[in-house]
């Protein structure tokens, strides 16, 4: 008998050790396609934003594996842990920042949700921030004109604008003067550019950025292709900043292989990189995910960043103090 219900209890701890590796098999699958930076088709695209919230939950299975003593699960497990840590944790972190001794550029930019979000509350953030550039996504002929006469105009008199019905427009007002580019155009998304010309400092080449939202299998290739068209950070060439919409964090290999470049986060610098700001008020008690961002070349140093909440539209406003060399 004694042998009988040795054998059914090792029966049933081989079974626990089963379930404990069928649990970390997600885990471990998600931090190796993380790893790799591979983008791989549309549901992963969408799924991976919520990596932080992977990574919260991946300790339960090592600790688990601890308790009842299954060394070897407890052992990957933490390898597991250790990988997606090494990707999420240092965004809670404030890094340093450049010896930039130069002008001041504070950077502001929104999503208008398809032209929504009111114009006297985007004007009045202006007066309350005081942005010297904004760059505007989903900016609609309706909406040029509601701005103008909330005032923008007057604070920032300055614009390269392409507005579209739809979501497809952007814009980029500045205190300074400016020289509209051309526009990076693929699914109908326009992506302004504007190379800004600040008093007694170097000129700043800057980009509303809105790439498609990778909502549908043939919108993927177009999401890629207008983040793979955005330009490279140059170290020694002309100073960069894109602001705006990636619909792409952290965790997105086509985001991160532009950070790959130079380019540095600004939620990422100051300890904020976890900040959510789509939706603008989460899925409670989901917190939501970082889809806007503003990307500053490798010299430029990064004084604050913040986000705002305006209504009518399910992004958050960002702004980042920079300071350039």
């Amino acid at each position: 008998m004694r042998n009988d219900s040795d054998a059914g209890r090792r029966r049933r701890w081989r079974w626990v050790s089963v379930l404990l590796w069928v649990l970390l098999l997600p885990f471990a699958g998600w931090a190796g396609l993380r790893l790799t930076g591979w983008d791989l088709g549309l549901y992963w695209i969408q799924l991976v934003a919520f990596t932080p919230l992977v990574a919260a939950a991946s300790p339960v299975v090592p600790v688990a594996a601890l308790l009842m003593r299954r060394w070897p699960v407890a052992a990957a497990g933490a390898l597991v842990v250790a990988v997606l840590a090494a990707g999420v944790l240092p965004r809670a972190l404030a890094e340093g920042n450049p010896a930039a001794a130069g002008p001041e550029l504070r950077v502001m930019s929104t999503n208008l949700a398809v032209g929504a979000a009111p114009a006297g509350e985007i004007a009045g953030l202006v007066r309350r921030l005081n942005p010297d550039v904004l760059t505007i996504q989903e900016l609609t002929p309706d909406a040029v004109a509601s701005l103008k006469k909330a005032g923008l105009d007057e604070l920032l008199p300055h614009r390269a604008t392409k507005p579209a019905k739809g979501p497809w427009g952007s814009g980029i007002y500045a205190r300074f003067p400016l020289r509209a580019g051309s526009v990076i155009e693929y699914g109908n998304f326009r992506q302004a550019e504007a190379v800004v010309e600040v008093p007694g400092g170097p000129e700043v080449y800057v980009a509303s950025v809105h790439p498609c939202a990778p909502r549908f299998d043939y919108k993927v290739w177009c999401w890629a292709q207008g983040l793979r068209a955005l330009p490279a950070a140059e170290p020694r060439g002309v100073l960069r900043v894109l602001a705006g919409d990636f619909n792409a964090t952290l965790d997105h290999g086509a985001l991160r292989r532009l950070l790959g470049t130079g380019y540095r986060d600004a939620a990422d610098v100051t300890g904020q990189g976890l900040a959510p700001t789509w939706p603008a008020k989460g899925w409670k008690p989901i917190p939501g995910v970082t889809l806007d961002h503003v990307l500053a070349d490798p010299r430029i140093a990064v004084r604050a960043y913040s986000t705002h909440l305006v209504s009518m539209t399910d992004h958050r406003t960002l702004f980042a103090h920079l300071v350039l060399p």
